[in-house]
């Protein structure tokens, strides 16, 4: 851990996460409204996440999503229950916003591996766990590099990268292209799927399970 990890990386985590929700928290009430127009309550979407050293914490956004459940009571898929108006959000990363006081409390960082779902944690290999060496990021390495248009294998070798590499430069670096990719709302989507298909774990990992079977 390097010096900028160590003693400023937090400190300059929180002052941008403050300022951010100062500047932005016109457009944050606007949203807040409009979503309770266009989609009802809850206006917020929590969600249990993984973070620094696998503890879970409880990741805040902007809901994007209706509610809508088949005869069985199951939810629809997310290509069925995300609207137009959710999707523009995405798109902008608006839905994002919330997750500030992720920040502002210490569960995120501003740059980092993207915090995923807690039933991924059994199904990573050693390399791909070491992504929780760090605080989780709003973006990431990945994030300015594909997004949900890459491989999982491909997103975990980025995050596995950034964490052995964490530097004020690189870390700045990511910001600003974060900014530029979010104006082109390049990469919201993978080949398949309105988000991201579900990590069931990587090829190498099912191969070497059958091996030990």
């Amino acid at each position: 851990m390097n010096m900028y990890n160590r003693f400023f990386k937090r400190p300059q985590d929180l002052l941008l996460a403050i300022v951010a929700l100062v500047l932005l928290s016109p457009l944050i009430v606007g949203t807040a409204l409009l979503i309770r127009l266009k989609l009802g309550g809850p206006v917020l979407f929590k969600q249990k996440r993984p973070g620094k050293d696998g503890v879970i914490f409880e990741m805040i956004k902007f809901r994007t999503m209706t509610d809508e459940r088949d005869e069985a009571g199951e939810l629809l898929s997310d290509d069925k229950r995300l609207t137009p108006f959710g999707q523009k959000l995405r798109s902008l990363s608006i839905d994002e916003l919330p997750s500030l006081m992720n920040i502002v409390k210490g569960d995120l960082s501003i740059v980092g591996p993207r915090p995923l779902l807690v039933e991924y944690l059994p199904r990573y290999n050693e390399r791909q766990m070491r992504r929780h060496e760090v605080r989780p990021g709003l973006t990431g390495l990945a994030q300015v590099n594909g997004r949900n248009r890459l491989s999982w294998e491909e997103r975990f070798e980025m995050d596995v990268q950034y964490v052995d590499n964490i530097t004020f430069i690189g870390d700045w670096k990511i910001i600003f292209q974060t900014a530029y990719k979010v104006l082109k709302r390049d990469g919201i989507s993978s080949e398949t799927s309105a988000t991201m298909e579900a990590f069931m774990g990587s090829e190498q990992n099912h191969k070497e399970d059958a091996l030990t079977r």
